[in-house]
């Protein structure tokens, strides 16, 4: 009989080739003979032999006794190895495998499989097997079944088998067993692993659609162990035997099998493993990741710079002299550019609620006839007087009525300044709260420009979250996690962003060039322009905005001389305490003290900047 490979003692293969047959094992061969002869020769003297204890004298012209024979080798031991396998039968559980390679690259398996009466055993054959630091080999399974006293289902990554005292089988194919490795194909399969009892003895069967001797690796013990198989030999055949003595449980027996090329389809399958350190690693998709957040972190910061030098422009030079009054045949009429109010003005200017803001809307209330203004002396002392004339409507926007609200409560019609300061019930800092979300609502802002998240910043936030769970996700599965460390890097850098890039819209900048516009009309009014019947009129409703934008003491002094009583009036129909003047000149030394007055309210209710605002320069 003639061996194609076999395994030496502590390891490596050895290839016998039939037309080179060794010394040694024709030798072997013959003392072979000769000791079965001298074993059946023995026999037969035993059994015709005298007891022990009478001697019977030699037959004359006898052969040589045993004694005399030639010196053989002694016969192996019970349990000891020759060419042809084990001698003993085994006495624990064993298992007998037999693996087939098909024509479509799948394996056939067949698994007998011995446990003696009364034990259980179970094995977990695994699916997915370590292929290296970073990735997993991947087996497929199907067609199983069980003949005998035992039963298997798929669970997960394994095929759990579990068998009863007697003689089992079973029987199940393998997808993805076949790799195609350095010009070769390797057909790899664990045909021992997961046991969790010990085997007494493995015994496993290769056979592949091929006339070439394969070459065969066989490594057994604990996974990772390169110890050798008991034996892994090629017969002359070409079908691979593998044998191994006691099987401790959890240990393996991997058998490798290298074919020629083509063969077979390869049909092996791989995972990445994803490891944290793997995942951050600075691949090629990862480095584009950061050179797209490098460009829009450039072209963020130069829209940034694009913007906050356009809002500037527009706070510097505005649009030109703006013609406030509308002119209707021979009358004159005071309208503001985009229907700003007195109180809008200052937080479109400056981006502020301030308490000159809220007196600003007082007067322009007055102005209105939805209040009454009056100077009241009494016992030397001089206080302000604030009446109802009409009740908050429709027209009033939401800061104003809160503001009006809060000076004349439900069933107040009049109140005094002193009374209101001991009362402390007027809180500006609500109609200052009502006041940001309108100038938001009229679109001059994006945001509320005090604190308001605006659609960048939600944006950042949601970029922030993006990439954090991006990169969880990336790097428990396919790696590259630093594309979501860089779509976060991305959020961060909007989020921050979102507090430089000026929160005044295009129309909010064309409004600013129009305040301007407007405060150069009060600069450049002319009095002897607007026919006298009007005049009265655009003075008071001219008078909020230069309050607001710190032009007061120029506005009075341009109609100091303004009659109020032309049109038949006593004095100004907002204004109480000075009737009888033939001029504004009383009106506008008291004004100045009402609006200390109140601005000294204001402030003291509530946390707004008290501070009047200088002149804007024209």
């Amino acid at each position: 009989m003639r061996f194609g490979n076999a395994v030496r003692p502590g390891g490596g293969i050895r290839r016998f080739g039939g037309q080179h047959r060794s010394a040694a094992l024709e030798c072997v061969a013959v003392l072979t003979k000769w000791g079965t002869a001298v074993v059946a020769v023995a026999a037969s003297s035993a059994l015709m032999a005298p007891p022990s204890d009478t001697n019977v004298p030699e037959a004359p012209g006898a052969g040589p006794s045993l004694s005399n024979a030639p010196q053989l080798p002694k016969p192996p031991p019970l349990g000891a190895r020759g060419q042809l396998g084990l001698l003993q039968p085994p006495s624990g559980a064993s298992a007998n495998v037999a693996v087939k390679v098909e024509r479509d690259g799948s394996l056939s398996i067949t698994e007998q499989v011995t446990v003696p009466g009364g034990q259980h055993l179970v094995r977990r054959i695994p699916l997915k097997v370590p292929a290296g630091e970073e990735q997993d080999r991947v087996y497929g399974i199907r067609d199983i079944s069980v003949e005998g006293a035992g039963k298997a289902e798929p669970n997960g990554e394994q095929l759990v088998a579990t068998f009863d005292g007697g003689t089992s089988t079973l029987k199940y194919k393998v997808d993805g067993a076949v790799a195609d490795v350095n010009g070769a194909e390797q057909v790899r399969w664990q045909v021992a692993s997961g046991w969790d009892g010990e085997l007494s003895r493995v015994s496993a069967s290769f056979s592949a659609p091929t006339r070439e001797t394969p070459t065969v690796d066989c490594f057994a013990g604990p996974l990772g162990s390169d110890r050798q198989c008991s034996l892994a030999e090629t017969d002359h055949s070409g079908v691979v035997r593998i044998e191994q003595d006691k099987l401790a449980p959890g240990e393996r027996v991997d058998l490798a099998v290298q074919l020629p090329a083509g063969t077979v389809p390869a049909n092996a399958r791989f995972e990445q493993i994803a490891s944290v350190g793997g995942a951050f690693a600075l691949t090629t998709l990862a480095g584009l990741g950061f050179g797209a957040l490098a460009l829009f972190l450039i072209l963020g910061a130069l829209a940034v710079w694009l913007l906050r030098r356009r809002d500037r422009g527009a706070l510097a030079a505005g649009t030109g002299p703006v013609d406030v009054l509308m002119r209707d045949g021979d009358r004159v009429s005071f309208a503001s550019p985009d229907g700003v109010l007195p109180g809008q003005v200052g937080t479109v200017v400056d981006e502020t609620v301030d308490v000159v803001d809220v007196s600003g809307t007082v007067v322009d209330l007055a102005v209105r006839n939805y209040l009454w203004i009056a100077e009241v002396r009494s016992a030397g002392t001089v206080d302000w007087q604030i009446a109802r004339r009409n009740a908050p409507d429709e027209h009033l926007a939401a800061f104003e009525r809160e503001i009006y609200t809060a000076l004349l409560p439900e069933g107040t019609d009049s109140v005094l300044l002193s009374e209101l300061r001991g009362r402390g019930t007027v809180d500006p800092r609500v109609a200052g709260e009502a006041m940001y979300a309108d100038v938001v609502r009229k679109g001059w802002f994006s945001r509320r420009p005090d604190k308001g998240k605006g659609k960048l910043t939600w944006a950042g936030i949601g970029l922030i979250a993006l990439g954090l769970v991006a990169t969880v996700v990336l790097t428990f599965t396919a790696g590259h996690a630093l594309l979501g460390v860089a779509v976060a890097l991305a959020g961060i850098a909007t989020l921050l962003g979102a507090s430089w890039v000026p929160p005044r819209t295009t129309r909010g900048r064309r409004l600013v060039g129009q305040v301007r516009g407007l405060l150069e009309y009060l600069h450049t009014v002319k009095v002897a322009d607007i026919p006298l019947g009007d005049r009265e009129m655009v003075f008071s409703r001219s008078l909020p905005y230069a309050i607001v934008l710190g032009d007061t003491e120029h506005w009075l002094r341009t109609f100091e001389g303004l009659d109020p009583s032309a049109d038949g009036s006593a004095g100004l129909y907002w204004f109480g305490g000075l009737e009888g003047d033939r001029d504004l000149r009383r009106f506008a030394a008291h004004l100045p003290s009402f609006l200390s007055a109140l601005d000294g309210l204001l402030a003291e209710s509530g946390h707004l900047r008290s501070l009047r605002p200088e002149p804007v320069p024209a």
